[in-house]
């Protein structure tokens, strides 16, 4: 017999399963894409404002606004998901 404690915990351990399930779906479907299509993102980290300094054997490199655009594109699409 479920007491009420133990069906909630079912129920929140099927969601997060689902959850898990669905991302990582989402993360084969990506890779997919990304090994068939490897140009598809080759502006990623070259976009104007990314700091990248080379000064003999050393290299630094920061991709500032590639960052923000990632940011953004997160955001909004856990915004979306959220309505």
């Amino acid at each position: 017999m479920l007491f009420r404690g133990q069906d909630t915990r079912l129920y929140l351990m099927q969601e997060v399963g689902r959850f898990v399930v669905i991302i990582g779906l989402l993360l084969v479907v990506a890779g997919v894409i990304l090994w068939r299509f490897p140009s598809l993102l080759s502006w990623m980290g070259k976009l104007p404002g990314d700091i990248s300094v080379q000064k003999g054997n050393f290299s630094f490199y920061f991709p500032v606004v590639t960052c923000i655009v990632v940011s953004l594109v997160v955001t909004l699409l856990s915004w979306l998901f959220r309505r």
